[in-house]
């Protein structure tokens, strides 16, 4: 190196400066390939443990680690070059050293925030754990906003701003700020509230009789919630929307009920009671049917053209196609029930009655002429 720089016909001075600028620049360098190469190791080994955290760790690390070390390297080279020149436009080289290191702090923990939350969620999905997706993502989204935030902060303060005085600014900033944006702080606040009232999660079926809103939440965010209605179409619904209408959440239910009303022909009259008793024992023992819960079937009205009796029980299952499929067995049963007892399912029907009855006159016909005659 040496001997290239003498090449050049440089100052000594010079040669000095340049030398050791270009030796940091190197170490810069060297340093990063290294830890580069270590973290690649020790971050598969992580992975293959089962500690959410380490690989979580290692893995943040890794990029903002770079950053870091070429921010120092090369400002301190800016600094050894400042020294000997008289380039005012390295004296800023300090601020941002600075700079860069907090940015890089705050990148870190944005990453490992983020991979910790992956971490969890397909922890969870993995072993089929119960947990509140809406919380992770809640403590997930405000931890990232606080470190931005912080960071902003200590970077005013860093270039000689007052941190007092940018808070008092943004006080006042922040009263036109609200009117000028009401809707935004309307939705945001919505979104507040259901991070902590939590009406629904994500993965939730949700509908809305006071809207046409009906489908499987998706993502919840500070603006917008996104829902997958069943034709496979997303809808955004603004977070404020939710503080003025009513939500049912059908994924929260206990039980699905089975209430369906069988009309029998006024000719089985004799039999109804029996039905009944059958029915109710039937569904008694059925194992897919929760008889804690309220159980009902009992003969119901006289009917225009039947007799009806209905059925009103619960599944123990929630889930929609399995539900489907108990009742399908029940009402297949209740048919055979009907069918054992010699009764049959009504069909709407009308009787004409005539109360003097119908009398039928056969009416002569006159001989008709042969074939050919006159």
């Amino acid at each position: 190196m040496n001997d290239f720089l003498a090449t050049l016909d440089l100052h000594p001075d010079t040669t000095n400066w340049v030398l050791q600028a270009f030796v940091v620049v190197f170490l810069a360098l060297l340093i990063d390939f290294v830890q580069k190469r270590v973290l690649a190791r020790v971050y598969r080994r992580a992975e293959e443990t089962d500690n959410l955290w380490d690989d979580a760790l290692v893995g943040a690390l890794r990029r903002p680690l770079t950053l870091l070390i070429w921010v120092v390297g090369i400002t301190f080279a800016a600094e050894i070059v400042g020294s000997k020149t008289d380039v005012e436009l390295l004296n800023a080289v300090r601020p941002i050293r600075d700079i860069g290191v907090i940015a890089a702090i705050a990148w870190f923990l944005i990453r490992l925030v983020r991979r910790i939350e992956s971490n969890v969620i397909a922890s969870h999905a993995q072993d089929e754990k119960p947990y509140d997706r809406t919380t992770v993502d809640a403590i997930g989204k405000l931890t990232r906003v606080s470190v931005l935030i912080t960071a902003g902060l200590v970077m005013l303060q860093t270039l000689g701003f007052s941190i007092s005085g940018v808070l008092a600014f943004g006080g006042i900033g922040g009263i036109a700020i609200g009117f000028a944006a009401k809707d935004l702080l309307a939705n945001f606040f919505g979104g507040l509230m259901i991070y902590l009232d939590r009406p629904f999660a994500v993965g939730d079926w949700i509908r809305s009789p006071d809207r046409d809103i009906e489908g499987t939440v998706e993502e919840i965010g500070w603006r917008l919630t996104r829902i997958r209605s069943f034709d496979k179409r997303p809808i955004y619904v603004p977070n404020a929307t939710f503080t003025s209408i009513a939500v049912v959440n059908p994924s929260r239910m206990t039980n699905r009920r089975i209430y369906e009303t069988i009309g029998l022909r006024y000719d089985d009259i004799g039999v109804m009671d029996a039905v009944v008793q059958d029915v109710r024992a039937m569904l008694v023992a059925h194992p897919e049917i929760d008889t804690t819960q309220t159980m009902i079937v009992n003969f119901n009205q006289f009917g225009a053209s039947s007799i009806d009796f209905f059925v009103y029980t619960f599944t123990k299952t929630t889930q929609w196609v399995r539900y489907h499929e108990i009742k399908h067995d029940v009402l297949l049963k209740i048919s055979d029930i009907i069918a054992n007892h010699g009764a049959e399912i009504a069909f709407p029907t009308s009787t004409l009655h005539v109360p003097e009855g119908i009398e039928v006159h056969e009416v002569p016909t006159e001989p008709q002429p042969a074939p050919g005659g006159d």
